[in-house]
């Protein structure tokens, strides 16, 4: 009861953002692709995925209450559909000197904690999620893999209950990336991104 409490004292100190994308890309354009760290060093692009029929993009880091709650989750998303062709690929977008429990070093203490077995990516200047439109943390795009590029499906939410998996009875992504993989068209597009504003460098 206790943890109850205190992680509902944190969600309602926390900076919320229920907002649509803004600048970015939208639904039907060609998603910019990439070369980001990986928390193994190495660089990751879309285009390395030479057999992948599209992309579970998530913007997520390491501090906000809301990417903790959905961490199992977006591991889930992976450990489902990166077999089928979709991995999610994870980009943690917040500066480190706004959030320092958002650093390089941080991101690799937490991919190794939980076994991350999808890419953690650290957008440094924050060009890629700028080109994105991401907004909050956690906010996902969905990709699907064409002859012109990688085009966007989806934009929002993962799903319509952030605080428990069980009390989930809208899966957006999931809805989205089956409708992918099995051709058919997306039936929701976009829903409200709902978490933590991205923490954005001083310009």
């Amino acid at each position: 009861m206790k943890n109850k409490v205190l992680l509902l004292s944190i969600l309602i100190m926390t900076s919320l953002s229920f907002s649509f994308t803004g600048d970015g890309v939208g639904i039907g354009d060609e998603a910019a692709d990439f070369s980001l760290k990986n928390v193994d060093g190495k660089t990751v692009s879309l285009k390395d995925y030479k057999k992948a029929k599209g992309f579970i993009v998530v913007f997520t880091c390491n501090t906000c209450p809301f990417s903790v709650m959905y961490e199992q989750r977006i591991i889930d998303l992976h450990n489902k559909y990166a077999s089928k062709g979709m991995p999610v690929i994870a980009i943690n977008p917040n500066d480190k000197i706004k959030s320092p429990g958002d650093s390089f070093d941080k991101m690799v203490d937490l991919a190794k904690e939980k076994n991350y077995p999808f890419p953690y990516l650290y957008d440094e200047t924050q060009t890629t999620t700028k080109a994105y439109g991401a907004t909050n943390t956690p906010h996902v795009y969905v990709l699907k893999k064409t002859k012109k590029g990688n085009v966007v499906q989806y934009i929002g939410a993962i799903d319509n209950n952030a605080k428990s998996s069980e009390g989930v009875s809208k899966r957006y992504v999931e809805d989205a990336v089956d409708a992918v993989l099995n051709g058919d068209k997306v039936k929701e597009t976009k829903t409200k991104a709902i978490g933590c504003t991205i923490k954005w460098a001083a310009s």
